[in-house]
């Protein structure tokens, strides 16, 4: 793995003790907030490989936790994140898997309400970086520390390339895409890291495009 700088290997400012456990989990539970869209009421938390084993001891519970109430790696507030989910109506279930997976410090975290839920899967890679493997059964690629979008579309011809001109036009520069599929034809995803933030009225543009069902976008 290369880091561009000493602080990837130190890792972020950060509530303790690691960064793998703790500021990587927050990021993991704020991503999820972020693509979820508002606070969700209830939240299952399954933890595999190292995280299972340590989650309690390593702070990653209250980190996760701390991460879907919006809070960032360095809010004093997550030590406590489990108390103020309690107050404000979110209930929490955490569950230790035994199923072995590719990385050992991975997460699946599953939240909703009464309007919809979602399901996301994430690493710790350490330094507290991470990466988005899955996101409600599409596989994907997405490290979680760039401005990004995910477009969810139909799997017709000419949907990518549509996204790709609006992009050029607004002169947003792509730094990683790909595309996931569950059935050829069917509903596909667009994950695209980007280096630039992306305002509103590019978002309604894309939204407006032939085949595009939904767009979400992510904030460094």
């Amino acid at each position: 793995m290369k880091y561009r700088s000493v602080f990837d290997i130190i890792g972020p400012i950060m509530i303790g003790p690691s960064s793998s456990h703790t500021a990587g989990a927050a990021r993991i539970g704020r991503v999820a907030r972020s693509l979820f869209g508002r606070e969700p009421k209830w939240a299952n938390i399954f933890f595999y490989g190292s995280f299972a084993k340590t989650y309690k001891g390593h702070g990653t519970d209250v980190a996760i936790v701390g991460g879907l109430l919006d809070f960032d790696t360095y809010d004093e507030r997550i030590k406590t994140s489990l108390e103020i989910a309690a107050s404000l109506g979110v209930k929490i279930n955490f569950h230790e898997e035994d199923a072995i997976t590719d990385h050992p410090n991975t997460a699946k975290v599953v939240i909703g309400d009464d309007n919809g839920e979602l399901e996301l899967v994430g690493i710790s890679i350490g330094g507290g970086k991470i990466e988005i493997t899955e996101l409600n059964g599409f596989a994907l690629k997405l490290s979680g520390n760039h401005p990004a979008l995910l477009v969810v579309h139909d799997d017709r011809y000419g949907a990518i390339a549509g996204v790709a001109n609006v992009l050029a036009k607004f002169a947003i520069n792509i730094g990683h895409m790909e595309v996931s599929r569950k059935e050829k034809g069917k509903t596909a995803l667009m994950t695209i890291e980007v280096d630039q933030n992306i305002d509103n009225n590019i978002i309604e543009e894309l939204t407006g495009l032939p085949n595009i069902t939904q767009v979400t976008k992510i904030v460094d």
